[in-house]
């Protein structure tokens, strides 16, 4: 399975826009905050594997 790292660019109600930081080029990714930590703030870092968001340094 492939892993993915995100940072949180902004936080809109219910959603999160994430931009992905190990490729430059991606568009951002508009997620429901029902699938993130519930912890996460603006410039949270997050890694994504096996369907799961968990928040990384």
């Amino acid at each position: 399975m492939n892993t993915f790292l995100y940072e949180v660019e902004s936080i809109d109600g219910d959603y999160a826009n994430l931009r992905r930081i190990d490729a430059e080029a991606a568009e951002p990714k508009l997620v429901a905050r029902a699938l993130l930590p519930p912890e996460i703030a603006e410039g949270t870092r997050l890694k994504y594997e096996w369907m799961q968001y968990e928040i990384t340094d």
